[in-house]
C-alpha cells in the first residue's frame, strides 16, 4: 500500500484520520503521524468544505463517491487537487477513500481555458479600463489575486503607467521612472520574472523596493513581452502568509502573459484607431465627425432638460498670409495655439473641436442666457488676439465667430452648424475680429 501513488485514507465517523498511506505525505505535505487524529474537514479548501460535508454525508449513507473532486490545502500553503473514490464499511464505521492528485491535469484546463477568456476579452471587452478588468478576473481564477496591477510604459513620458491597480489596503502604486530601482522596473529593464518571499527577499538588493507604501510579504512581477519588446509589467502580490506565491505560480503568469500583452496591445491599436478616426491629428481636439455626434448628444440632452446651448464657429482671419510669409511650420504652430488657448478658455465640459483647415467650433453646454454665449466669444476674441511669437515674428491672432443658439436657430446638428457659419461669414465681411450673433447685428470689436 505505501508504494502506491494515490494516497489510502481511513476516516472515522467523526471525520478524523485514522489511517492515511505514505503517499499523502507527496500529496498533502503531512506526513501520515501528523494526519492521524486530524479532522478531515480543516484540511479542505474552505471554498469546498460546504459540499465535501454533503459528500461525506451521503457516502456514510450507503452511496458511494467514484469521481467526487475538492481542493486541500497543502502543509505549505499551497492548494492541491484531488479526485476521489470513496466509500462506506459500515461493519466497521469507517470512510475508506483512495485520493488522487489531479492538480496538473486541472491547472493545464485552467490555463487552456484562460488563455481562451484573454483572447475573447481582447475581442469583446469595450475599452482598455474593461480589458484589464476581465484580464484581474481571469488572473484571480487561476491563482490568489486580490492585490493585482498593471504596469504599462507611457510613451510620450517614457515612464511606467499604472492604468489598472486593485489592493486591499487601498494603496495605489505611483508611476516611475524605468531607471528607478523600483521592482516593476527592474521587471521591464530585465524582462524577467521576479519573485520575491519572505524566504528569498534577502537575495535582493534593498533598493529594488514594490511601487506600493507597504511592502508586501509575496511579490510576484511578470514582464508583457511583444514582437516590439517589453510593453509593461504584471503584478500579483500578498501582505499575509496566508496567500502565498510558488515558482509554480510563477510558471503559470509567465505562460499566460505573452496572450495578456497580445490583448492590451490588440486593444491600445483600437483605441489608438478610434481615437485617430475622431481627432484632429495637429492639435488632438475632437474632429467634425465627434463633434456632430456630440453636439447631437447635447441637444437630445438640452431638449430633455429644457436648457439652452451656444455653438461658436471661428474662422481666422488672414491665415493664408501666415502660412505664405513664416511658412506651413508656423502655420501649424499657430492652429496648435489657437487650440490651447480656445481649451483654456471655456470649461472642461464644454467641447472645442477642429473640423478642418483654420476653423474651430466650440460647443457651449448648459448656457443660461444667449448673452453668456457672447461673453464667452469675446473672451475667446481677447485670449486669440494676444500676441504670438512664431519664427521670430510676433502674430496677432484675428477670428471672426459666428453664434448659433439651441433652440433659438435650430433644433437639429445641421440647423445649428449652418446658422454658426452663415453668421462668421457676416462676421467676416463686416472685417473680420468680431462676434455676430446669427440673425442679429454684427457686435463691434473692444
Amino acid at each position: 500500500m505505501d508504494l502506491l501513488l494515490d494516497a489510502v485514507c481511513v476516516v472515522d465517523s467523526a471525520g478524523r484520520f485514522v489511517f492515511v498511506s505514505a503517499a499523502s505525505e507527496r500529496i498533502f505535505g503531512y506526513t501520515p503521524e501528523e494526519m492521524i487524529g486530524r479532522a478531515m474537514i480543516d484540511m479542505v479548501a474552505p471554498e469546498d468544505r460546504e459540499r465535501t460535508l454533503l459528500a461525506a454525508s451521503e457516502i456514510m449513507s450507503g452511496q458511494p463517491k467514484t469521481h467526487f473532486e475538492n481542493r486541500y490545502v497543502r502543509k505549505d500553503g499551497r492548494i492541491v487537487d484531488i479526485m476521489w473514490s470513496a466509500r462506506w464499511s459500515q461493519d466497521h464505521r469507517l470512510r475508506i477513500a483512495v485520493a488522487h492528485d489531479i492538480s496538473q491535469r486541472k491547472r493545464a484546463e485552467s490555463v487552456q481555458a484562460a488563455l481562451y477568456a484573454i483572447s475573447e476579452a481582447a475581442h469583446s471587452a469595450e475599452n482598455l479600463p474593461a480589458l484589464f478588468g476581465r484580464i484581474h478576473e481571469i488572473i484571480g481564477a487561476l491563482l490568489p489575486a486580490a492585490n493585482f496591477f498593471v504596469a504599462l510604459r507611457d510613451v510620450k513620458t517614457g515612464e511606467l503607467d499604472v492604468p489598472y491597480h486593485a489592493d486591499e489596503q487601498g494603496q495605489e502604486p505611483q508611476p516611475g521612472r524605468l531607471d528607478s530601482d523600483t521592482r516593476c522596473a527592474e521587471v521591464f529593464r530585465t524582462g524577467r520574472t521576479l519573485l520575491i518571499t519572505p524566504e528569498s527577499e534577502h537575495r535582493f538588493p534593498a533598493r529594488a523596493t514594490s511601487t506600493a507604501g507597504k511592502d508586501p510579504l509575496y511579490w510576484l512581477g511578470v514582464p508583457l513581452g511583444s514582437g516590439e519588446g517589453t510593453i509593461g509589467v504584471l503584478v500579483v502580490h500578498s501582505y499575509s502568509r496566508a496567500t502565498r506565491y510558488s515558482e509554480q505560480d510563477q510558471e503559470l503568469l509567465q505562460f499566460v502573459s505573452a496572450q495578456v500583452a497580445a490583448a492590451i496591445e490588440r486593444k491600445q491599436l483600437h483605441a489608438l484607431l478610434q481615437h485617430n478616426a475622431q481627432y484632429d491629428a495637429l492639435t488632438d481636439l475632437p474632429n467634425r465627425e465627434l463633434l456632430k455626434d456630440r453636439l447631437g448628444t447635447a441637444i437630445t440632452r438640452a431638449r430633455r432638460d429644457g436648457e439652452q446651448l451656444g455653438l461658436l464657429y471661428l474662422d481666422l482671419d488672414n491665415f493664408k498670409q501666415v502660412n505664405d510669409t513664416l511658412g506651413h511650420a508656423a502655420g501649424d504652430l499657430l492652429l496648435q495655439a489657437v487650440a490651447s488657448r480656445l481649451i483654456r478658455s471655456v470649461r472642461e465640459s464644454d467641447t472645442v473641436a477642429r473640423i478642418g483647415g483654420d476653423e474651430f467650433v466650440v460647443l457651449l453646454e448648459g448656457i443660461r442666457l444667449p448673452e453668456h454665449a457672447c461673453m464667452v466669444a469675446g473672451k475667446i476674441r481677447h485670449a486669440l488676439n494676444q500676441p504670438l511669437l512664431l519664427a521670430d515674428s510676433s502674430v496677432r491672432i484675428l477670428p471672426s465667430i459666428g453664434i448659433a443658439l439651441y433652440p433659438q436657430h435650430g433644433e437639429e446638428t445641421r440647423q445649428l452648424l449652418q446658422h454658426a457659419d452663415e453668421a462668421m461669414y457676416v462676421a467676416k465681411k463686416l472685417g473680420g475680429n468680431r462676434v455676430q450673433l446669427a440673425a442679429t447685428p454684427a457686435h463691434e470689436p473692444d
